[in-house]
């Protein structure tokens, strides 16, 4: 069965593509900061709902592990009914969804609207990368167009601080929900009026086992991560959750293979154009999202900025992801994608290094913001050419579904980044915090407070302000250096872990990926089609 084609979209003119560009971008950028801005707000929900810190880390989870699961399956819809339709729908849902969050008045209604958004994000961040493929076929400006919108999603991740700061600086936590609503809608309608629907020119029968298998083990495999850590690694629930996605995922390459219509052609992974930089895109967010989560701690809880100074001092950051992307993706198309994402690499290991060596003396102006600007120019390296390079690996068809992959690695590794780094940061830090909290008298510290202050770096924000008996003055100070001291320990062994890592993927794709420049294959197979 095909269904009906919608009218090629190169008909439209330069103007008319860079418009339906920046409102791709714009339904980008709305998905991926909503992901981040509401981190900032999490104290104050905490204070207005009554709800413990776990609780609170499942409003940002709820909508990771829907969002990483159904971003495949959503993106192969928008390949069968219409991208333009189905991230329509989404920015919709997003819109309604927001208002319930706003709305709500306990935890667990923040925690299921959530929940509900990550679906309805699931089906707008696909589809964006799927249009822009089928938008711009001449390379040169595919390249680019992919540049933009890799540094919109690195971009967005990175303001999400400073907005967020903002907006609780002026307004309550609700603003954080009520900030979506009016966007959300504008973009739709934007959409609707200046981006022309595409879709799968050839569909086969609608292949349920492959989604379901799929879904099953990207949540599975999220799920598992976002709670290893407080379960632990090796714990029976973990196992478990480990075999039961490494089950769901033989089942989908296994059903997938012998499938007439796949919702993934599971031989792309074959391909080393396709699956090394998915492997980088993978790392490369594994170390961007354990780079902020230190940093946010060190911002907060070392230099003790309060939300909105902690956002303005990390904007190098996304001016770095913004630039860099556009070039790195210019270069890569004439010395090829290989050479660009081992240098991208090779810049984050180093800005990790230089973070590592951060102490509590260590001057913003220096080596912090030397080690933001590396990190996010590295990221910007990495991901341009990588994302290029896995979507020309794919069909025309098939392009809803390669960004799904695309986007998935993104997630997978940046819930690792936060889960593995986390707990490293969190061992070293209670060992060497926990006993000195221990030691202080209960009339100065209640034991929820104590078990606050053994958990995180933050709660130095609330010690440092609360009013001390003179006699207990210099034990408060020398409290509060020992706990930026252990906090930035750990930071130092999670660094190690990042830069291994990085280095290791360097290597890999050093070896493995093929240096020379790579026809345009999305082009290719378009033509091959047609005959």
């Amino acid at each position: 069965m095909a269904l009906h084609q919608a009218p090629p979209t190169t008909s439209l003119s330069g103007r008319g593509r860079a418009l339906a560009l920046l409102v791709i971008c714009a339904a980008e950028l709305l998905v991926v900061l909503d992901n981040t801005i509401v981190n900032v707000a999490l104290p104050s929900i905490g204070v207005e709902l009554q709800t413990s810190m776990s609780g609170l880390q499942w409003v940002v989870d709820a909508y990771t592990l829907t969002f990483a699961g159904f971003l495949l399956a959503l993106g192969h819809f928008g390949d069968r009914y219409g991208r333009r339709r189905v991230m329509t729908i989404g920015l919709l849902g997003v819109a309604a969804l927001s208002v319930v969050g706003a709305l709500s008045g306990d935890l667990g209604q923040v925690v299921a609207a959530r929940a509900v958004m990550g679906v309805f994000a699931a089906a707008v961040f696909p589809a964006t990368l799927a249009m822009i493929i089928t938008l711009f076929t001449d390379p040169r400006e595919k390249a680019l167009a992919v540049a933009a919108w890799t540094a919109m999603a690195g971009f967005a991740i990175a303001i999400g601080p400073t907005a967020g700061g903002y907006l609780l600086e002026h307004f309550s936590w609700h603003s954080v929900f009520w900030i979506n609503v009016p966007v959300a809608l504008v973009v739709a309608l934007a959409a609707r009026l200046l981006v022309p629907e595409s879709r799968a020119e050839h569909v086969g029968r609608f292949d349920v086992v492959g989604l379901v298998s799929s879904l099953v083990a990207v949540t599975a495999l999220v799920w598992t991560i976002i709670e290893a850590p407080h379960r632990g690694w090796l714990s029976a629930s973990s196992l478990a959750g480990y075999v039961l996605s490494a089950v769901a995922i033989a089942g989908f390459i296994a059903w997938e293979k012998r499938t007439a219509a796949p919702v993934l052609d599971p031989t792309l992974f074959a391909n080393r154009r396709f699956s090394l930089p998915a492997l980088s895109i993978a790392v490369g967010y594994f170390s961007m999202f354990g780079f902020l989560f230190m940093i946010t701690q060190y911002f907060q809880g070392v230099r003790e900025y309060s939300p909105l100074e902690f956002g303005l001092h990390s904007l190098p950051f996304a001016v770095a992801v913004g630039v860099g992307g556009p070039i790195a993706t210019l270069i890569a198309q004439r010395f090829g994608a290989t050479a660009v994402i081992v240098s991208g690499l090779l810049i984050v290991s180093t800005g990790m290094a230089i973070a590592g060596q951060t102490t509590v003396d260590t001057p913003y102006v220096g080596p912090v913001l030397l080690s933001m600007v590396l990190m996010g120019l590295g990221l910007a390296v990495v991901q341009g050419p990588a994302t290029d390079s896995i979507m020309s690996a794919v069909d025309l068809d098939g392009a809803g579904a390669g960004s799904a992959v695309n986007d998935t690695t993104r997630e997978i590794g940046g819930t690792l980044g936060v889960a593995v780094l986390g707990s490293i940061v969190a061992s070293v830090y209670s060992a060497r915090v926990t006993p000195l909290v221990d030691a202080v008298p209960s009339a100065l510290m209640t034991d929820g407070e104590k078990g606050f202050a053994s958990e995180t770096v933050i709660a130095v924000i609330e010690i440092a302000t609360r009013p001390t008996p003179s006699l207990f003055e210099q034990q408060k100070a020398e409290l509060i250096l020992a706990m930026k001291s252990a906090s930035l320990e750990g930071f130092q062994f999670a660094s190690y872990v990042t830069v291994s890592a990085c280095l290791a993927c360097a290597v890999a794709v050093a070896i493995c990926m093929p240096w020379k420049p790579a026809a345009d294959s999305v082009l290719a197979a378009a033509r091959t089609r047609r005959r």
